[in-house]
């Protein structure tokens, strides 16, 4: 079996280079996540794993295909091949451990955004809601409940979501309905999480979250760059002024039983 070998971001980034992925930079910067390759001293295969997604790159490597992280948590992995060939090895790999999903790219343009409409929205929330930061209480609300924790999970503590995160929710009676947050960061900007209770959907809700935190990232100099998992998500996007770029393929592949595969 081949020796995977983990390694410093600016060591792969040339196998990287044409890939327009926040949370690929997020590594590459050494901001966030982790990475291994088939070889230390002159990799031509790659992957790259940031909160729940990984990332494949260079030349398909069936080892690095193979390779979950000993230490990720999650009950799914979201491996993002680079082209068709490692898309074969993940389907070969882990069989119906694994199923296809597709994913929505969203356009990255920093100048694209309507300030006076995207205040209006948030102008538009209902007196019986409250819009507030993140802040430790609400950071460990959020923190408790499953459903809302990519909004924070990807930050060691509150003390580094303080310091390096950015997001606000909804409140409605004390308790968290609704958010936008940092998913993860990379130094221009952020990758934007949005969730919503399902008792609150369709209730604009994240329209205003997202609205607020975009403002709040143009304000600092960031850019809110936005990823979709489903054509709900896309549409939020294009009415806060994103426009949808392309389709593309992932895996959502189970990592119970990875004790067979990882190294």
């Amino acid at each position: 079996m081949q020796q995977i070998n983990r390694i410093e971001g600016y060591r792969v980034s040339k196998l990287f280079k044409d890939w327009k992925e926040t949370l690929i930079w997020s590594y590459l910067q050494g901001c966030m996540g982790c990475g291994w390759v088939d070889d230390a001293e002159e990799p031509k295969s790659a992957q790259i794993v940031v909160g729940d997604f990984c990332f494949l790159a260079g030349e398909p490597n069936i080892e690095i295909v193979r390779h979950i992280p000993t230490d990720y948590k999650s009950e799914y992995l979201i491996m993002v091949p680079q082209n068709e060939t490692w898309a074969k090895f993940i389907e070969d790999t882990y069989l119906e451990r694994s199923f296809k999903i597709t994913r929505y790219a969203i356009k990255k343009e920093p100048e694209v955004f309507n300030i006076p409409k995207l205040k209006s929205y948030v102008e538009s929330l209902d007196t019986s809601y409250v819009l507030k930061a993140i802040d430790q209480e609400v950071y460990e609300q959020v923190m408790e409940e499953e459903r809302s924790q990519d909004l924070c999970s990807q930050f060691t503590n509150y003390e580094d979501y303080a310091q390096r995160g950015l997001g606000f929710v909804v409140l409605h009676e004390g308790k968290v309905v609704s958010g936008a947050s940092s998913y993860t960061i990379y130094r221009e900007g952020i990758e934007i999480e949005i969730d919503t209770h399902k008792d609150y959907r369709r209730q604009g809700l994240a329209l205003v979250c997202g609205a607020r935190l975009v403002l709040e990232c143009l304000e600092r100099g960031l850019y809110p760059s936005w990823d979709a998992a489903n054509k709900a998500s896309v549409a939020l996007a294009e009415k806060l002024g994103y426009h949808f770029a392309h389709e593309y393929v992932a895996y959502a592949v189970k990592c119970a039983g990875r004790d067979e595969l990882s190294n």
